[in-house]
């Protein structure tokens, strides 16, 4: 109950100083967003919100999420730390750097595994740290897609996107996309893998995980729809179910002793 609290504590934290990035990157894309033809609706860059407004929730967000995390957990401020001042800096300079803007994009994401783990003093295997990576990256590269697509049609939204193009971003999509799914077949005959879930059989649930990446590249590439992951995944029943018939697999084999 204790370690289940002070994840639900983390989470807040986490989100809040994650809130606070995401409304100073806004406020730096102000003038890019205004001419995209989805992110022109944000509040700052419709005028719903103030510069100034948008200024006072960056320092209350942030504030209030260091302040309790220094009190509550030194090594949960660290990492929010590190976040914090890894997303000004991409949101300042580093997402107009080429290839860059995705990996920081990666590693924010592997940074909220740090978080979770560090409030209940668990160990993070070095499967889930490798595989979260590798899903953000893709993800990420899926989403300069969108960019790269929309540039095509005069509506530049960043300046990095100049280092992309949709052949180059096609490559590295494929390139990712075999890279996780081999990483998750590793993961899962691995012996330390075998060892902690007492069953051979998890290699099976790698089916899912293929199919589920191939759907997801279908509507990248066939449907040309990349430019939210996560309204993607809500929309979309096929990756809906390919998920819960994965995460169903994986329970049964592991606890049904195969």
């Amino acid at each position: 109950m204790q370690d289940i609290l002070a994840t639900i504590i983390a989470f807040i934290l986490f989100s809040a100083v994650a809130s606070s990035v995401y409304v100073f990157n806004d406020l730096m894309d102000f003038h890019e967003d205004r001419n995209h033809p989805t992110k022109k609706y944000r509040p700052i860059a419709s005028g719903k919100v103030s510069k100034k407004e948008a200024r006072l929730l960056i320092f209350f967000l942030s504030s209030i999420s260091f302040t309790c995390a220094g009190f509550f957990n030194i090594y949960l401020f660290c990492v929010l730390l590190t976040y914090f001042i890894l997303n000004i800096a991409y949101s300042l300079k580093l997402k107009h750097i080429t290839i860059v803007d995705i990996f920081i994009i990666a590693v924010g994401f592997v940074l909220r595994l740090f978080a979770g783990a560090s409030v209940i003093n668990n160990q993070l295997s070095m499967w889930i740290i490798i595989i979260t990576f590798l899903l953000a990256l893709f993800l990420a590269v899926a989403k300069r897609r969108d960019d790269v697509i929309l540039a095509s049609v005069g509506k530049k939204t960043r300046k990095s996107i100049d280092g992309y193009n949709l052949e180059f971003v096609n490559a590295v999509m494929v390139f990712m996309a075999g890279v996780i799914a081999v990483s998750y077949i590793l993961y899962t005959v691995s012996e330390d893998v075998i060892k902690k879930f007492q069953t051979q059989y998890l290699y099976l649930t790698s089916i899912f995980v293929i199919l589920g990446i191939i759907r997801y590249m279908q509507l990248t590439f066939v449907e040309q729809n990349s430019g939210s992951p996560s309204k993607t995944i809500l929309k979309d029943r096929f990756l809906q179910l390919t998920i819960i018939i994965w995460l169903v697999s994986f329970v049964v084999i592991v606890k049904g002793g195969f």
